[in-house]
């Protein structure tokens, strides 16, 4: 974990204690540095299931920053008593860096999702990042990396995207990142809805940080999920009494 930006550490995890702009700036200056960089966007349920599988934690350690994917993340900093600004979401950052990269002809590998997705996506990108240099396109469901790392070493894109869900995705950047300078970035189901074919929650719901209920609401197979919240909750607060805040 590199010590650009203060972080605050809920359950082991250390997250960025910044804004969503200025990781942003950081993220574009260390592309075009060509600095190879591991950005881990995190949730309540990566953070718990860091916490239930000690080699996962050790491996999101690597990463260069972890950001507050999810508003559970900074309602544990609450209860530390060290705040963090804002949530900076993977799906966010992910459209931001999109545009900068179509406005700066960077160049982009995207891999993960259903083959149906990847296919929409491909429309979408060249609709409405016209600059992206966009040198890979592959869906999640391979059994053998190699070509792909292969494909990824060979086209040393400026930004990596991995749409393969936790822990794999994290487990492929952290296997795989030192094949190219540039960045390798966790993105969860970002490139359905990316695509269209999963639709984001209302800006009302984001507002005021019930996009999670929305999604519930809409998918209730993610209930499940949802059940971790109390749990972690539940630990954050044994944290809190066991450390005094700083």
């Amino acid at each position: 974990m590199q010590s650009t930006f203060p972080t605050v550490t809920v359950l082991d995890i250390p997250f960025v204690k910044t804004t969503a702009a200025e990781f942003l700036t950081e993220v574009q200056h260390r592309i075009i540095q060509q600095q190879n960089t591991f950005v881990v966007t995190a949730n309540p349920e990566i953070v718990m299931y860091g916490h239930d599988h000690p080699d996962y934690q050790q491996l999101l350690l690597t990463a260069d920053f972890i950001t507050p994917d999810g508003i559970g993340i900074l309602n544990g900093a609450q209860i530390l008593n060290q705040p963090l600004p804002e949530r900076i979401t993977g799906f966010d950052t992910l459209q931001a860096l999109l545009k900068w990269g179509s406005d700066q002809h960077r160049s982009t590998y995207f891999l993960g999702a259903k083959p149906t997705v990847i296919a929409q996506l491909k429309e979408v990108l060249a609709r409405d990042y016209p600059g992206l240099q966009v040198v890979g396109l592959h869906d999640g469901y391979f059994k053998d990396a190699t070509p792909i790392v292969a494909d990824i070493q060979a086209q040393q894109p400026d930004m990596v995207f991995a749409a393969l869900g936790f822990p794999k995705q994290e487990q492929f950047i952290a296997d795989h990142r030192h094949v190219t300078h540039g960045l390798w970035m966790g993105v969860g189901g970002s490139f359905d809805v990316l695509a269209g074919a999963v639709v984001r929650a209302p800006k009302f719901w984001q507002d005021h940080h019930i996009e999670w209920l929305y999604r519930t609401l809409k998918e209730p197979k993610r209930l499940k999920r949802i059940a971790v919240i109390p749990h972690y909750l539940r630990l954050v607060r044994q944290q809190a009494k066991q450390k005094p805040s700083r």
